[in-house]
């Protein structure tokens, strides 16, 4: 998964963080921690990254970053608004500059006609307040390709607010 585009955007991730002094967390869903392996998997990337949180279930979210139960319920783990919250709450949990979030349906199947195979909600979260997000639906393009484009995208929106 950690291929050659993956690479170079996790490396641009931890050049803007270095050179700004930031740290970083992330919380991931769907991506079961691929964003932090791709961080990770470059030496010494442990002067940038601080944590990584899987949350996959939703009992996670609410555990570890702090997501509403009342958000899970109203509003479903796949939304910006529990995305927003994951990458908060990454912030709170960890001593952190920056946290990105990723939450969707990767599939092949647990898509619905509100919310499709595909659907994908980000946040990335400054100490300072700055909060990005994105939504992304991407089809059914296999569970493969949805996990790497979101990768791809939570490298770009971290590269964004590092600078």
């Amino acid at each position: 998964m950690i291929d050659a585009e993956i690479r170079k955007a996790a490396n641009a991730v931890l050049k803007a963080c270095r050179k700004s002094g930031l740290m970083l967390a992330t919380a991931e869903s769907c991506t079961g921690g691929l964003v932090a392996a791709a961080l990770t998997e470059i030496a010494g990337s442990s002067a940038v990254v601080e944590r990584g949180f899987v949350t996959y279930s939703n009992d996670a979210k609410h555990a570890l970053l702090g997501v509403s139960r009342s958000t899970l319920k109203t509003q479903g783990a796949v939304s910006a608004k529990t995305a927003a919250a994951m990458a908060r709450g990454a912030l709170a949990h960890a001593p952190v500059d920056l946290a990105v979030s990723i939450t969707g349906i990767a599939g092949p199947g647990g898509g619905s006609p509100d919310k499709p195979v595909g659907l994908v909600h980000f946040a990335a979260a400054a100490r300072d307040g700055r909060l990005i997000q994105h939504e992304a639906r991407y089809g059914k393009i296999g569970r493969t390709k949805v996990r790497r484009a979101s990768v791809l995208q939570a490298l770009a929106m971290l590269r964004e607010l590092a600078r």
